[in-house]
């Protein structure tokens, strides 16, 4: 998608919204030249003034890429990347637990059974400092993850290692994790927190629109 672009990509100035060292791999592996500059919003939104889940996530990505956007508005940048990512099961948005008691209660319901994970990103693009800022894309991913049957110790013993407390849903399908699914359907990469094949096929369409322009 944007293999043939990527040099022209890369003379654009691209912030992602994060500090996920996912997301930031994610799109390393494209060979994307980018800054980082972590998104400041605070993620308290009242989820029950929203539709459902795919309304929250966007809502979500839009408002941090929205808030690196406003803290560097004094600053030349064409590309601001924003994400969020949750878990819905039966309706419910399982986000980062809160505590290792929270993430039990959390595998414990994955446990044999499917999930859905969300994937939302927002491409804010801006015609140099000062210039005017426009929400190019906002979009969210789904992928639906299956888990196997999961025992409480083992349960336990995956929490022990921490990685599930900075995860939405308390997993992380490219660590320790990853052992727990039998399958997906949909992107992997949305589940690690950022959908790279949608994500490259809108940052060719806005470079064919002529909304980033290579300098």
């Amino acid at each position: 998608m944007i293999v043939d672009r990527i040099a022209r990509l890369n003379t654009l100035r691209v912030i992602l919204a994060s500090a996920s060292p996912r997301r930031k791999e994610i799109l390393t592996t494209l060979g994307l030249r980018f800054e980082v500059e972590p998104s400041r919003f605070e993620e308290t939104l009242d989820k029950s003034q929203f539709a459902g889940p795919d309304a929250y996530v966007l809502e979500n990505a839009k408002l941090k890429a929205l808030d690196v956007c406003t803290r560097m508005s004094d600053q030349d940048y064409d590309l601001v990347i924003g994400s969020d990512t949750i878990v819905v099961q039966d309706g419910q948005i399982l986000e980062k637990p809160v505590s290792e008691a929270h993430a039990f209660e959390m595998l414990s319901a994955l446990s044999g059974r499917s999930n859905t994970v969300m994937s939302a990103v927002a491409l804010y693009t801006r015609c140099g400092p000062g210039g005017s800022l426009a929400l190019a894309r906002l979009f969210c991913e789904q992928t639906q993850v299956f888990f196997a049957e999961l025992s409480p110790a083992l349960i336990w013993s995956y929490i022990k290692t921490q990685e599930p407390m900075d995860k939405a849903g308390a997993y992380g399908i490219q660590g320790v994790g990853g052992c727990f699914v039998e399958r997906i359907v949909g992107d992997y990469f949305a589940v690690m927190g950022l959908p790279q094949h949608r994500l490259c096929k809108e940052l060719a369409a806005l470079m064919d629109e002529g909304q980033l322009e290579a300098k």
